[in-house]
């Protein structure tokens, strides 16, 4: 099994081109977005919601202000848009957090008191995700959250190689014409959320490249 997963994390790498007549079955799909609705979170609090775009006139839409996914908007599979919580609903007072002790880890009263004041000096103190600037400590706690959905991203890419389909994680976009794009068009209300990343899955039409990255001993220090 050890041998499987290198070879698999081998294989993987960013698909910049897809065989756009090969697709991606609904059960291996199910799997992929199993593999993030299972990935873990800070406080286990979840603050994503991933859009799949298949509709070849919103992947248009999306394309023009994409220059990262020129080559994976047309010939793509599958496309998603990964949106992160804002501070809105990740603050410590938020009915968001509320409603995931309660409904969703099914905490007792005394239990969530206790962890939302855990959950408070965590943002007031321990990360100062809370600041008296108010865009400052929005853009922040946005950040942060964003951190969680890219634990979601590399589980997808994993598992989507891991059963030999291709993915490209991508940034290259411009951040406020495509949360402006997402609310007009993807009735998100970006008060909410915001875009975080995107990534495409399908199959490779081109080799893939020989893998490069650093020996083991340049990035690693044992203590």
């Amino acid at each position: 099994m050890k041998k499987q997963f290198i070879e698999m994390m081998n294989f993987r790498h960013a698909c910049k081109v897809f065989d756009e007549n090969k697709k991606i079955s609904n059960d291996d799909f199910q799997y992929i977005l199993e593999c993030a609705r299972l990935s873990p979170s800070s406080f286990g609090f979840e603050p994503w919601h991933f859009l799949v775009v298949q509709k070849p006139a919103l992947r248009e839409k999306l394309k023009v202000h994409t220059w990262g996914a020129q080559g994976t908007l047309p010939t793509a599979s599958h496309f998603v848009v990964a949106l992160a919580r804002t501070s809105k609903t990740m603050h410590f007072d938020s009915d968001y957090i509320e409603y995931m002790m309660k409904q969703v880890h099914h905490l007792p009263e005394e239990v969530r008191i206790k962890r939302k004041g855990f959950y408070k000096t965590f943002q007031e103190n321990d990360f100062k995700l809370i600041q008296s600037d108010k865009a400052h400590s929005d853009k922040i706690m946005f950040d942060w959250a964003a951190k969680q959905c890219y634990i979601a991203l590399a589980n997808m890419m994993s598992a989507a190689a891991f059963i030999k389909i291709d993915s490209c994680p991508i940034e290259g976009f411009k951040e406020e014409p495509i949360n402006q794009l997402l609310a007009a068009e993807f009735n998100v209300d970006t008060s909410l959320f915001k875009v975080a990343y995107m990534v495409a899955f399908g199959y490779r039409k081109d080799p893939q490249n020989i893998k490069t990255r650093q020996k083991l001993d340049d990035i690693l220090s044992w203590y």
